[in-house]
């Protein structure tokens, strides 16, 4: 039974690394890109973030906002981003198909230049890294499964590794051997780590990441506070996770109720509300420092959101989770009307603010880079071991998969994939579908040879 758990281990080990590996591949090497986004960006952007205008003469942002707009009439203003100096400011314009750009205006609130928001360095980074550039559902949930399921290979590695004695010194070692022990050391020695990168990226997940935040968002004392206010509509990307989903409350001002333009999205009161810089100014009052969003109301009904995030993936706007925040102004009357901060995070929430910038390799400076980008590398490295230790398996024109198994399945094993299964659902419901294959050919290979 002993050696059939193990063979069971290894086969299960061999096959789901031969279907996942071109996907841990792709996560891994746009992880690294992403780990270091912002050198980047400062870099290949500069003339963007840090330049000046042509133009010296000095606009009030409201007046830069309206130069932006004017040169593109088919977008709106969506969301201000204010930076620390030396970075310009930076406007999100949004068309009525969802597509953005991004502007960027100088001291003098004098336009810079702009970007698709498509192609910018991090965007695509974080889009091949969360959904493979293609996007949608099915997608998104095959990159979770991939994690989940590294996860595995990495349990079973270790299972492997001590029960196989994998690392016993031996006085004479094949090439086939020499691979697998370096396949064996490094995964054993990364286990740890990768499983903590793997776990602090599933917040952002499709499947595990909503079940994740409703946990968060249903148990008030361990997750995010409940506010008992209007759901949001504004795009939220800038906002910390643990609010990002939070319900805003709504403006209190008669021109917001008026008609029936109150409830049409879009449709703003602008000679009632407040212009962005009388609002930067509520702002400063409130000793809300720079750097920081402004999410713009999407009606009448709405409000400005102003935040401060540790995960915003946008290159000089993450801070210090403990400076988390996100705070509501009255889109018309200026006034404060709700803020949540990091102290009124439950457990939950906080683990989370924490774990994603340590997953996005800026928690605590270039340590965490150099131990991320050290991990990643390491992780290549084991899949290359693990790939040349299978060919040296292999024989001439054979597949050379491991051996076969019997039916008997040992409770230790049920238990850990059951395990596994609660703690990562997308996991479970992918053992459910194996298994249910496995009864399917096993049916077939009774029916021929009865």
């Amino acid at each position: 039974m002993k050696k059939n758990n193990y063979n069971r281990f290894w086969r299960w080990h061999f096959y789901a690394s031969l279907f996942i590996m071109p996907l841990l591949i792709t996560l891994t090497l746009s992880g690294i890109g992403y780990l270091f986004y912002t050198n980047v960006e400062n870099k290949i952007y500069d003339h963007l973030f840090f330049g000046k205008s042509e133009k010296a003469e000095h606009l009030t942002i409201d007046e830069g906002i309206q130069h932006a707009t004017d040169k593109f009439p088919d977008y709106s203003l969506s969301k201000v981003i204010i930076l620390d100096d030396p970075y310009n400011k930076r406007l999100t314009l949004t068309n009525n198909d969802g597509d953005q750009k991004y502007v960027f205006l100088d001291s003098n609130n004098e336009l810079v230049g702009s970007q698709n928001a498509n192609y910018t360095f991090s965007n695509v980074m974080r889009n091949i890294h969360s959904s493979l550039f293609v996007g949608g559902t099915v997608v998104n949930y095959l990159v979770e499964l991939a994690a989940c399921w590294a996860i595995f290979l990495m349990i079973s590695g270790i299972y492997m590794t001590f029960k196989g004695k994998i690392l016993k010194k031996k006085k004479e070692e094949s090439k086939r051997q020499k691979n697998r022990k370096w396949h064996a050391l490094l995964g054993t020695i990364i286990t740890i780590p990768m499983i903590v990168i793997i776990f602090t990226g599933l917040p952002w997940s499709a499947f595990m990441g909503n079940f994740i935040y409703s946990a968060s968002q249903n148990h008030p004392s361990i997750g995010t506070p409940i506010l008992q206010q209007q759901p949001p509509t504004s795009d939220m990307s800038e906002i910390p996770w643990a609010t990002r989903k939070n319900e805003t409350p709504t403006s209190e001002h008669s021109h917001a109720h008026h008609g029936d333009m109150g409830n049409m999205p879009g449709m703003l009161d602008h000679e009632h509300m407040l212009n962005v810089e009388q609002l930067m100014s509520k702002v400063e009052k409130e000793h809300i420092s720079k750097p920081y969003s402004i999410v713009y109301p999407t009606s009448q009904e709405g409000v400005y959101t102003v935040s401060k995030g540790s995960n915003t993936g946008v290159t000089g706007l993450d801070v210090s989770p403990y400076d988390e925040m996100t705070s509501y102004f009255d889109q018309y009357s200026g006034k404060l009307i709700s803020k949540v901060s990091y102290d009124d995070y439950g457990i939950l929430a906080k683990w989370f603010t924490w774990g994603i910038p340590l997953h996005e390799g800026h928690l605590f400076g270039w340590p965490n880079k150099l131990i991320n980008l050290t991990v990643c590398l390491a992780f290549l490295f084991v899949i290359f071991w693990g790939v040349k230790t299978w060919l040296s398996r292999q024989r001439k024109k054979t597949f050379s998969p491991p051996p076969k198994t019997s039916h008997n399945v040992s409770i230790g094993f049920i238990i850990l994939m059951v395990l596994l299964g609660i703690v990562m659902p997308l996991f479970g419901i992918s053992l459910i579908v194996v298994a249910i294959i496995e009864v399917i050919l096993y049916l077939i290979r009774r029916q021929k040879t009865s």
